[in-house]
């Protein structure tokens, strides 16, 4: 995608004078810096994805994945590898590709001499950054079927909530759930945004908006409890977000506050007609090996940091971070929450979109592939 007219994905290796490292966009220095952050070592990647300098299920799977070719050039040992393994895994517990990315490099490189893994580890890394980049790509195109047939039925501006930040920032190119809205952008179809701020971190209006404003697509930036009221007065057409990680019958695991936007989409408009509620992931976030989400989906608890302090731009331009709590007040900070299948429309893939219940069909799909 573009940032001031120039092409960049997410993450990316630099070999410099026989030295390794990897480069990625410093997430939490946006929307006010552009910063490019460089990152020269396993404990570096580790860092990058718990301070979410690096954040969305599909990037921190393959910031892993470039996590472990890091450590393969500090030693290629079999201690050292497994090592890499659990402590990339235990960096973000939440989102499935992360463990997803980690489980492929072990494959891959296990089998070799030790000589032979630094090379192969940043080659296979390389591959599942470009194997992202096809799945969101084609998710953008599924996408934008759906979106062309909710435009079809209207005679306005189409109006898209999205939740959190699930576009190129959070992938290493395209985006899931601003994929089909940035291919609609191309095709020109006249749509609009909303944009929740997302709450604690505000990935909604610092990262999406953004990104959004980066691409030229028309969005309005609402505080988080704005959405029911939105979807009730019929100024919702249908609701797109990401997923962290999705089960085998369809329970979405995304941004904590997802939860309420499924539910109030759910119950409609004042009509009482309901708006359609997507997830759009590629498939290495879907666990095959989870059935009921709420039960068995360890939720990420992180700071409570993140709820008292607010970062933001004061008036003489200075970012700063502000405590907006009393002191010794309590905090809770669950990350994600789980939106069951039966409030959820369709799973959009790159294979297409599936209903819930209709979600193991895609098995089938990657079989016949």
């Amino acid at each position: 995608m573009l940032v001031n007219q120039q092409h960049f994905r997410t993450i990316w290796p630099k070999f410099d004078d026989g030295k390794a490292m990897v480069q990625v966009i410093d997430q939490t220095r946006l929307p006010h810096v552009f910063a490019v952050a460089d990152i020269a070592s396993l404990q570096d990647m580790v860092h990058a994805i718990k301070t979410m300098q690096v954040r969305g299920a599909p990037l921190i799977g393959a910031a892993a994945a470039y996590g472990i070719a890091l450590a393969m050039e500090e030693s290629c040992t079999d201690v050292q590898l497994s090592h890499a393994a659990i402590t990339l895994v235990a960096a973000r517990p939440t989102a499935v590709n992360l463990k997803w990315a980690v489980d492929r490099m072990l494959a891959r490189l296990q089998p070799l001499p030790l000589q032979d893994r630094p090379r192969a580890a940043w080659a296979e890394a390389a591959v599942i950054c470009d194997e992202d980049v096809l799945l969101n790509q084609a998710i953008g195109q599924h996408g934008l079927e759906i979106i062309c047939q909710q435009v079809r039925s209207k005679t306005r501006t189409l109006n898209i909530l999205t939740h959190c930040n699930a576009g190129w920032l959070a992938t290493v190119d395209f985006g899931t759930a601003l994929a089909p809205i940035y291919a609609a952008r191309d095709a020109g179809i006249n749509l609009h945004v909303w944009v929740g701020e997302t709450r604690p971190r505000n990935q909604g209006a610092s990262l999406t908006a953004w990104e959004l404003g980066q691409h030229g697509v028309p969005h309005t930036v609402i505080s988080d409890n704005a959405g029911g009221h939105l979807m009730l007065q019929g100024q919702v057409d249908m609701v797109i977000v990401g997923a962290d990680r999705v089960t085998a019958t369809g329970d979405v695991c995304n941004k904590i506050g997802t939860y309420l936007k499924a539910l109030a989409a759910y119950h409609g408009d004042v009509t009482g007609a309901r708006i359609p509620f997507y997830a759009a992931v590629p498939s290495p976030t879907i666990d095959w090996t989870i059935e009921e989400g709420v039960a068995h989906i360890e939720i990420e608890e992180r700071h409570a940091d993140e709820l008292i302090w607010i970062s933001g731009k004061l008036a003489d331009g200075t970012i700063a971070s502000v405590n907006v709590l009393p002191s010794d007040t309590q905090v809770v900070n669950p990350a994600f929450d789980v939106t069951p299948a039966k409030f959820v429309t369709g799973i959009i893939t790159e294979h297409g979109v599936f209903a819930p219940d209709q979600l193991r069909e895609m098995l089938e799909c990657r079989e016949d592939a």
